[in-house]
């Protein structure tokens, strides 16, 4: 499993609810079922993940995390995720909006632009940095936005966000081994995770039901 979400998994506690958005073929969702018991769900939009998810015996919608968010209860979860999907997010406000409505902590993880090999390649090259972890060309990437730790510390403030966890870590795109970058993270770390819940007095009542409506 990427190391990124072993670093996510170690932040989910035992027997915890849990949805995960953009899940994929289920990595994340699998382990936290077999190793931490959670009851776990998931949403993907590519059709051969959510198949590969259900012959794993995962409970996976196949849709828009946008649209299918807004059938869950506020509070449905412990936990929502979203791992390297922000950046391609169209409207990050609102998904993230979302996670925090229908669970009491979210968990984000995306890829850093301000890494140091990236701010090298601008200052050197001047074009539009390719590295391992954003291997696009400008005119082919996925990614539609772009951000560092400090820009999404400055949209939590801005939102009243408070962030319980921030990790930085350094890790190639779909490594398994990785390490935590606690020197200069804001240069050096090449993913941000971030734990993330809304001051207490406005987060909404846990809900019990799974279903939808």
């Amino acid at each position: 499993m990427r190391f990124d979400l072993q670093i996510i998994a170690s932040l989910i506690a035992d027997g915890s609810r849990v949805l995960d958005l953009g899940c994929g073929k289920g990595d994340l969702l699998q382990y936290l079922r077999e190793k931490k018991r959670v009851e776990g769900f998931g949403i993907e939009i590519d059709e051969h993940e959510v198949i590969e998810c259900v012959e794993r015996g995962l409970s996976v919608l196949h849709g828009d995390m946008n649209e299918e968010t807004r059938d869950f209860a506020d509070g449905s979860f412990d936990y929502v995720i979203l791992s390297q999907t922000l950046q391609q997010v169209f409207d990050p406000e609102k998904i993230i909006d979302e996670m925090l409505r229908i669970g009491r902590t979210g968990i984000v993880s995306f890829p850093c632009f301000n890494h140091i090999a990236i701010k090298l390649q601008l200052l050197l090259k001047s074009r539009a940095p390719v590295t391992e972890e954003l291997p696009y060309e400008w005119y082919n990437t996925p990614n539609i936005r772009v951000i560092t730790l400090r820009d999404f510390r400055g949209f939590c403030a801005r939102r009243g966000i408070r962030i319980n966890n921030e990790i930085a870590i350094s890790t190639h795109h779909r490594d398994e081994t990785g390490q935590v970058v606690r020197f200069l993270p804001d240069w050096f770390a090449k993913y941000g995770i971030f734990a993330l819940a809304r001051p207490a007095g406005e987060m909404p009542r846990a809900g019990r039901d799974f279903g939808r409506g």
